[in-house]
């Protein structure tokens, strides 16, 4: 843990001597001062703070320090004093000032993460997992052998096996699953145990971050009310576009954009919580390691930013562009009398993005290190990673796909029971009988139902019907009683008027004797 490391360091490194206060001597004793002297370059050398720690960072770690009674005052003192940066004098506690790590359980196994669907899985999430396979129909038809026995030879007993509709809970446990087993293996790890639980990650918010986006990738939200407040805004377009960024009609004073700016602050400044969130604060630490491989760490960030409910990424993106834009723009004034503008917001807005729970750690330390590397890489951290995508729809195109399960076959499609069993050869042709008519009684069926026939179409058909499958229609129309009930009765011919009738037999006479004639 990089609390205890960092306090071990100091503890090693800090020059103890002896100094005079208060009439008397202190032996293996500190000023403030040399304390935040020392931090400070400590720090600044060590790779995962980086050059960018500032004298005020190092000032306020000390202070937390003293209040975890990593160090003390002179008297014994910690916890209620303030620690100053001046010649007040400190000193090492005799007691270990290390932070205990928390027991967390161990993964027993690959079963405490979210579980991919399999072929077996007909049942929405979540279900148990010895469930009886879906009845799949038969598919033995001697057309179907003669196709396929020049590839795999002759072939008597196989099941063909449909997927129901992937529903949207499928989809959001999918996109859940393959993005956490993503970050595990970008990060490195052979276990998330105490980095990150997966209880924590909504497959609804991962869904709704990858594909609710405008045209240049940022979230839209479906409630307004979560939203950044319109006058915030505002204020951000104002400095990010600066001098042409202020839709207002306000007159633009002296010092007009840093009190611009602080409006930004102050909205931000008061969330409740660090936009990374506190649950996710493990892994972005995590991240932190990665910083030598910048196409890493970028793809570990991607992933990382998809957990987030979808207002915090907003807010999240809108801020690194605003910050971006800002320390780039060369048309705006200083915001700072003593520092830089890129200083500046970092000091600014960094607890707002990554902060822990518990006041002893690293926490501003760490997120400036973390926040500096986004906004230099933001136009890239908040697209979806190419290849999560590619994986999760290619294994939903796997799961839509319908799957022939060969009796005798080594290939196993999923870890459930296999689908075929070796059966006897009465048992083989009886389901080829049953797996053949099953889909021509649902065809019988379709014709009988179909309102919008002709019915003198209709009984055409029937009869093809019945030339073609006999036994399917003789089971379907047993009795004529059976058959008038469905099928139309043909109505019957009209007959000829008696008139023609007696024209017709009275020119036949006539034809004969020309004939004869003739």
């Amino acid at each position: 843990m990089q609390w205890n490391e960092t306090i071990k360091l100091f503890r090693l490194g800090m020059p103890l001597r002896r100094h005079w206060a208060n009439f008397r001597y202190y032996d293996n004793s500190f000023t403030g001062s040399e304390a935040v002297d020392y931090l400070h370059e400590l720090l600044r050398r060590n790779y995962n703070f980086g050059p960018d720690v500032t004298r005020y960072q190092t000032l306020q770690l000390l202070r937390k320090f003293l209040k975890a009674h990593a160090i003390e005052d002179i008297k014994g003192r910690h916890g209620t004093e303030d620690f100053e940066d001046n010649g007040q004098l400190y000193r090492f506690p005799t007691l270990s000032p290390l932070k205990s790590l928390p027991t967390r359980p161990l993964l027993r196994d690959s079963s405490d993460l979210p579980r991919l669907i399999r072929w077996d899985d007909y049942e929405e999430l979540p279900q148990q997992e010895n469930i009886a396979p879906h009845k799949s129909a038969v598919m033995a038809s001697d057309l179907w052998n003669k196709r396929h026995s020049v590839a795999i030879g002759d072939v008597h007993e196989c099941k063909l096996i449909r997927r129901k509709e992937i529903t949207t809970k499928q989809v959001d446990h999918i996109w859940k699953s393959m993005t956490v087993a993503h970050l595990q293996r970008v990060l490195g790890l052979k276990s998330l145990d105490g980095v990150l639980n997966p209880a924590h990650v909504n497959g609804k918010h991962i869904v709704h971050n990858v594909f609710s986006v405008n045209k240049t990738g940022i979230v839209v939200l479906e409630n307004k009310a979560d939203d950044i407040p319109y006058w915030v805004v505002s204020a951000m377009k104002c400095l990010a576009n600066w001098p042409n960024g202020s839709d207002s009609k306000q007159p633009v004073y002296l010092g007009f954009e840093r009190d611009v700016l602080k409006t930004v602050a102050d909205y931000f400044q008061r969330l409740k919580e660090p936009l990374l969130t506190f649950h996710l604060y493990e892994v972005f630490v995590n991240i932190l390691s990665l910083l030598q491989e910048e196409e890493v760490t970028t793809e570990a960030l991607q992933i990382s930013s998809l957990l987030l409910p979808p207002p915090n990424r907003r807010r999240l993106q809108l801020l690194m562009r605003l910050m971006a834009r800002v320390c780039q723009n060369p048309h705006l004034p200083p915001l700072n009398d003593t520092i830089t503008t890129r200083t500046l917001m970092l000091q600014m807005f960094s607890h707002c993005v990554l902060g822990s729970v518990d006041e002893m750690d690293l926490d501003e330390l760490l997120a400036t290190k973390l926040v500096t590397f986004m906004m230099d890489h933001h136009n890239t951290i908040f697209q979806v990673p190419s290849k999560l995508r590619c994986q999760v729809e290619e294994h939903m195109s796997h799961l839509k796909r319908v799957q022939i399960k060969y009796a005798g076959s080594d290939t196993d499609f999923s870890a459930s029971p296999a689908f075929c069993k070796q059966i006897r050869r009465v048992e083989s042709e009886e389901q080829k009988v049953i797996g053949t008519q099953t889909p021509i009684q649902e065809l019988l069926e379709g014709l009988i139902a179909d309102k919008e026939l002709p019915a003198k179409d209709k009984r055409k058909r029937l009869k093809q019907f019945q030339r073609s499958y006999p036994e399917v229609y003789h089971n379907r129309f047993p009795t004529e009683e059976s058959k008038a009930a469905v099928i139309p009765e043909k109505p019957p011919r009209p007959k000829p008027p008696l008139m023609f009738f007696n024209l017709k037999k009275s020119f036949q006479p006539f034809q004969r004797s020309w004939s004869f004639r003739a």
